[in-house]
């Protein structure tokens, strides 16, 4: 599965070169500021509203929640319009919902329901937000220097871990948590900014842009024939899971075991910030020893070893160094996810795939936050974050298997190695299923090395639009194959086109070295007979194919 560049890595910082990405970069890192005094603050009130940890347990459900149901579509948006004015548009809204907390707050207003239900909306600014913005990296760098890209983002959201909590618990403590939300608002401005700023000159396409809905359906058919990201899907349900018995279940052990203040509070949260941004210098020369399989693995028992001192320790000052190991842990394991997302998809369905990751991130969280809570409402906060450290221990055994792509970013380009094939003027692009069939003349002796090696031409299909595909073998001729496959519309095929990959043209190739040498593989492609309209249909309804050397 891996295929690791020889290529010396980009510098840590070289990104930053790229203006755009730089000041993008210093924008989210007070937006993310402002998320995490949001969090504070939200999870603070939410103790004050209610002693219940269930409902405290719900407001990290509410956030992560619209993730399960709006990552899917975002991710599909996010591919097909202009991703600076949706973005734009985004902001706009959570700007709007943090401005309607800080004043519900500040007057008295709030309550569980309101809170959880306007929780819910920046939730769903979140979910839409959140796969274009990621697969907005690569636009702004190059492609060696993506991976460097992603740490950063990873490293400026956790420098906003260690700011963040530690502002907002002096701001709560004393002037409650309306100035929280209302700073928050605040922050979604600088990205605004940022964003209106950015000339983005959008990807020319001779082709219409996709249909939403066709374009989720092929982001799940994608993740679905896709082993790189399935690896790293494998391994984020692992590892969060069970990770989210610590933050979910935090605000209730300071206020309710340690009776601490809101300023105590933030205090471990910027300490869980502060290890992430030493463990972020620390991986570089890490990732330069041990692969990243091993890497999430260890990170995970050291996560594991935090929930089991958060559930038995009691004494707020060894607390500091649990949350140290733990902003370390998880800094750890989200950037190598993270890397490993970004760079194992092609730019076709980065957002799309991104979406997926991001879906089963959140929906880990969600139903974590439900998991805990209840277990900490029916038996004890012990239980609970006991639980959880065990929950990982169970993930790293049964993921190990499940080892994390590196993938060469050259291997992602598009191959373009397909000629275009021709259509009559008079037929419609829209017009479809089409049928390509692909005739084969394979001797006796290549025959299961080819079958076998179809098997990843069969998977390379369906991830890149096919709606379905087979082999056959001729029964009067056992040297005579046909491969097919179904694309929805000549329109979709001639995106299949442009989607095929310099590491699926070498899948390609594979397969072809077995045919018998001097012949050629034959292609045809069938074009599906529209409806009758009545009696007098025109004849020239009747099938068409072409025919050609590529599918």
């Amino acid at each position: 599965m891996e295929s690791v560049t020889k290529q010396n890595p980009a510098s840590p910082w070289s990104p930053l070169r790229s203006s755009v990405f730089r000041w993008l970069w210093l924008a989210s890192i007070a937006s993310n500021i402002g998320t995490w005094m949001h969090e504070v603050g939200a999870g603070w009130l939410m103790t004050s509203l209610s002693a219940s940890p269930l409902a405290v347990a719900m407001v990290q459900v509410a956030a992560a929640l619209p993730m399960f149901f709006l990552a899917l579509p975002a991710g599909a948006l996010a591919d097909i319009v202009d991703k600076r004015r949706y973005l734009l548009t985004v902001q706009l809204w959570m700007a709007t919902v943090a401005v309607l907390l800080a004043g519900l707050t500040l007057l008295g207003l709030m309550n569980v329901p309101l809170l959880l239900l306007l929780t819910l909306a920046m939730g769903i600014g979140t979910a839409l937000m959140m796969p274009a913005w990621s697969a907005l990296t690569p636009e702004l760098v190059g492609k060696h220097e993506l991976p460097a890209a992603v740490a950063l983002s990873s490293l400026g959201m956790n420098v906003a871990r260690a700011i963040g909590p530690a502002i907002a618990g002096v701001l709560v403590s004393l002037s409650g948590p309306w100035l929280t939300f209302a700073l928050n608002a605040v922050s979604f401005f600088a990205v605004i900014a940022a964003l209106y700023a950015w000339k983005r000159t959008p990807t020319a396409s001779i082709l219409p842009a996709e249909r939403l809905f066709g374009a989720v359906r092929l982001g799940v058919r994608y993740a679905r024939s896709a082993k790189p990201l399935q690896a790293v899907l494998v391994r984020t349900l692992a590892f969060f899971v069970g990770a989210s018995a610590g933050m979910s279940l935090l605000p209730l052990l300071v206020r309710r075991e340690l009776q601490g203040t809101a300023a105590d509070f933030g205090i471990l949260l910027g300490c869980v910030g502060a290890g992430a941004i030493a463990g972020a210098m620390f991986l570089p020369k890490l990732r330069e020893r041990l692969r990243s399989d091993v890497i999430v693995a260890g990170a995970s028992v050291a996560y594991a070893g935090v929930l089991f001192g958060l559930a038995f320790i009691r004494e707020f000052a060894l607390l500091i160094p649990v949350m140290l190991i733990s902003g370390a842990a998880w800094i750890a394991v989200l950037s190598s996810l993270q890397v490993a997302a970004q760079t194992s998809v092609p730019s076709w369905v980065r957002a799309r795939a991104l979406a997926v990751y991001i879906l089963v991130f959140f929906g880990c969280s969600a139903l974590g936050g439900i998991v805990w809570g209840t277990l900490a409402s029916e038996y004890s906060l012990t239980v609970a974050l006991a639980g959880g450290g065990a929950m990982l221990l169970l993930g790293v055994l049964l993921s190990w298997r499940f080892g994390l792509p590196v993938t060469d970013a050259e291997d992602l380009a598009p191959s373009v190695h397909w000629p275009a094939p021709v259509l009559s003027a008079d037929m419609d692009r829209e017009r479809g299923p089409v049928m390509v069939t692909l005739e084969y003349d394979i001797p006796q002796q290549n025959a299961e090395a080819f079958s076998q090696a179809m098997l990843a031409v069969r998977a390379m299909r369906r991830r890149n639009g096919a709606l379905s595909w087979g082999l056959l073998q001729d029964s009067e001729n056992p040297n005579f194959w046909q491969e097919f496959f179904f694309d929805a519309s000549w329109l979709e095929h001639l995106r299949h086109h442009g989607r095929v990959t310099v590491a699926e043209q070498r899948i390609e190739a594979h397969a072809r070295q077995y045919q018998r040498e001097g012949v050629a593989v034959r292609i045809r492609h069938l074009l599906g007979v529209p409806a009758p309209r009545g009696p007098h249909t025109p004849s020239s309804n009747t099938p068409h194919a072409t025919t050609g050397v590529s599918p």
